[in-house]
């Protein structure tokens, strides 16, 4: 479904991504582990355009979109949700207005029965009801919010979700939930799903497949029993959670 082919990126003096090549399979969610400002985000912004690779290849479904230009892009990113890791909601919009913009924008000659419709099935697909339609984003809390982030996410039906850092700032329960919402959209709509996440106990009940970027490049890829088995030094002192040993994250 997404291939990166040897993509680099710069940004200014400081060489971000350094020859990453990633095969993200359809149907699964996967991970991307990394400490933080190691481009994780970036690679996840690549794939929705909002970022341009500085050399290498970005195949997505079948396309390579770093010969696209701007009009056949905006067709591409039709394909994707994102979800931000703020949930992104409009302040000044209700819930119901935050989950119709994208249809409204997309779709001109959408119906009100259809708009009601889809607004109702992406929030059913997320676990909420109705009656938080009228509520605005400062009336719900974190997790709330971002399961209305997620019901706007899906509501123009991607093939593939992104989400950057989806339990960040949540409570374990909130995050527990978010986790579960993950892995019942992958099931529900057969979506491929690209996953960066500092939360490593949750990562592993969503993920299918986990990739480890480390100095600019992908240095490790495989299932959760592959991760939780390495000898590869890099992965096990992330896991841990140390400082400590002979990798220096910050070079």
């Amino acid at each position: 479904m997404i291939r990166f082919h040897n993509v680099k990126k710069r940004f200014g003096e400081r060489e971000i991504l350094k020859g990453v090549d990633l095969h993200i399979l359809p149907s699964k969610t996967t991970v991307i582990f990394g400490v933080s400002g190691g481009g994780k985000s970036t690679i996840i912004k690549h794939i929705v355009g909002l970022l341009k690779a500085d050399s290498g290849s970005i195949i997505v479904d079948g396309e390579d979109i770093t010969e696209l230009d701007e009009r056949n892009m905006r067709r591409v990113r039709q394909k994707i949700g994102f979800l931000f890791q703020s949930g992104a909601l409009f302040d000044s919009m209700n819930v119901f207005e935050n989950i119709a913009f994208p249809l409204r924008e997309h779709r001109k000659d959408i119906t009100q029965k259809e708009l009601d419709f889809s607004i109702h099935e992406s929030l059913s697909l997320v676990g909420l009801k109705k009656d938080i339609l009228k509520l605005f984003p400062h009336e719900l809390s974190g997790g709330m919010r971002k399961r209305v982030g997620l019901a706007r996410t899906i509501v123009m039906k991607p093939k593939i979700i992104l989400y950057d850092e989806p339990t960040s700032g949540l409570d374990p329960v909130s995050s527990d939930l978010i986790t579960q919402m993950i892995r019942h959209l992958q099931d529900e709509l057969g979506v491929t799903s690209v996953l960066i996440s500092h939360d490593i106990k949750e990562s592993f009940k969503s993920g299918d497949y986990f990739a480890m970027l480390f100095n600019g490049k992908i240095v490790d890829y495989g299932n959760e029993y592959f991760f939780q088995t390495s000898s590869n030094p890099i992965i096990k002192q992330f896991l841990s959670g140390s400082s400590k040993g002979p990798i220096k994250f910050g070079k």
